[in-house]
């Protein structure tokens, strides 16, 4: 039997959900067996996959009722796969990482470090961490590397991750971080890879327009300011999150609805933004399909486009004027309507759309007039992981040797 590459495994844990991939060795990268357990604590819980080495496809039923037994079972299952005995470290996806500025080695030190910082992200974090936990007691010599969403953003100007709030508070932690940060720094280095001299020399937008949505102001290839915030419901609508809300909101329901701070915080992360205001669904796709013939669909729809606009505006202003702007994630790759709603209006930042080109998904649809250059770009954060994991390994590789 042909030996098999060594591989890299990324995970990606979700709330109720994890993502998995094996990438082989080599340069570029290569894409192997992928998947994910989908409705971890629900009914109706699934793994997926599709092997293309194998041209298989399938569907697996399982019972989880946490991060953990998904996390078991997801091993017991890779244990089983050609691939599995080649895999020579683990990267997560780790959605909050505070003042970390660089994916790190998992060691007893950072997962302390993690446990301390669950408080401020009780959504993702303690799922993360137990993924972590899970495959470091089975397999305790495999290298496991975090990589943390917040990272990008961390080089921010201090006057972007300042909150209006009394100082003392910043000294607990309470700033903006941003997110999305992988995507991100896929974004930056694809858009280098294309030759895009604003990736390393200029004024760039990314727009990451998916059920989570995100635009972040880009100078010379660093962060200088991002919409999310805090946490991941401040910026923008997104599919179920509000995005930035009055904060006098959240008394005013206490009063009269006795509406309770969990209650609030369920609403405004999991019931609010398209699905809230449609009342329907949180997919664009549906909305698109149904604005013609309802009001509430079609209002969500302009709601997202009017608010992703102010934001392109509001960071053009910071940058001092815009070379490029990136479209990414689920809308912003699959969306035309969207991206040309968003766009209309914004000549006076040079943005000139070619309807064709937009229609199509091309690369760049922008017109070659057009002063600033209009991308869509695919987003791949696992890949990104595994090139940061492999990073590890060289620099861990080369300091044995030294």
């Amino acid at each position: 039997m042909k030996p098999i590459d060594p591989c890299i495994l990324t995970i990606n844990g979700g709330s109720s959900s994890i993502k998995f991939a094996l990438y082989h060795a080599g340069a570029p990268l290569k894409r192997g067996l992928s998947g994910s357990i989908d409705r971890i604590g629900l009914s109706g819980t699934s793994l997926t996959f599709d092997d293309p080495a194998a041209s298989r496809q399938d569907k697996v039923n399982l019972s989880a009722s946490d991060h953990k037994s998904a996390a078991n079972f997801l091993m017991d299952w890779l244990e089983k796969q050609n691939a599995f005995q080649s895999i020579e470290a683990v990267g997560h996806r780790i959605v909050h990482g505070m003042q970390h500025t660089t994916p790190g080695l998992v060691t007893r030190e950072l997962l302390d470090d993690l446990d301390r910082m669950r408080p401020y992200d009780p959504e993702h974090l303690p799922g993360e961490i137990e993924l972590i936990e899970t495959i470091g007691g089975r397999y305790p010599k495999l290298p496991q590397v975090a990589c943390f969403d917040t990272a990008f953003h961390r080089g921010m100007p201090r006057v972007a991750k300042l909150l209006p709030i009394p100082r003392r508070y910043a000294a607990k932690g309470i700033e903006r971080y941003g997110f999305h940060g992988l995507s991100y720094s896929y974004l930056i280095e694809e858009l280098a890879r294309l030759g895009d001299p604003a990736a390393t020399n200029g004024r760039v937008i990314l727009a990451h327009l998916g059920n989570g949505a995100s635009l972040a102001a880009v100078r010379d290839g660093k962060s200088i300011d991002t919409s999310m915030g805090f946490t991941p419901t401040a910026g923008l609508v997104m599919s179920a999150r509000s995005g930035d809300l009055d904060p006098g909101v959240a008394p005013y329901l206490e009063r009269t609805e006795q509406v309770s701070t969990q209650q609030f915080y369920e609403m405004v992360t999991h019931k609010s933004g398209l699905l809230g205001v449609s009342e329907t669904s949180s997919d664009m796709r549906d909305l698109l399909a149904g604005e013609a013939h309802d009001t509430r669909a079609a209002e969500a729809v302009a709601l997202f486009c009017y608010q992703a606009k102010k934001w392109i505006g509001a960071f053009a202003a910071a940058l001092g004027g815009l070379d490029t702007l990136v479209f990414s994630a689920g809308i912003g790759e699959n969306a035309p309507p969207v991206r040309a709603r968003i766009c209309d209006g914004l000549e006076f930042l040079g943005i000139e759309l070619e309807e064709k080109r937009n229609a199509s998904n091309a690369g760049v649809i922008s017109k070659d007039a057009s002063r600033a250059t209009v991308r869509v770009i695919r987003t791949d954060e696992d890949l990104m992981i595994a090139r940061s994991v492999g990073r590890i390994l060289e620099t861990k590789a080369v300091n044995q040797k030294d």
